[in-house]
């Protein structure tokens, strides 16, 4: 059976570092898109009629691209 082994016990201390830094940021930069989703997701929860118009807008622009030419 083999072991998981940590790449990261078999790096220097700096290299160690900087990949810890880079994930530490990967997962903050996730973080701030989640809570900028969220925000956006409450302030168009407060317009309804704007989803729906840019749904509808959105839907009859996809059905003129969808014909053929011609």
């Amino acid at each position: 059976m083999q072991r998981h082994i940590d790449d990261t016990q078999l790096l220097d201390s700096k290299t160690r570092r900087k990949l810890e830094d880079q994930r530490r940021m990967q997962f903050r930069r996730a973080i701030e898109e989640r809570l900028e989703s969220q925000r956006l997701d409450r302030e168009f929860s407060d317009y309804p009629d704007l989803i729906a118009v840019n749904y509808l807008k959105s839907a009859k622009g996809s059905a003129r691209s969808a014909r053929p030419a011609g």
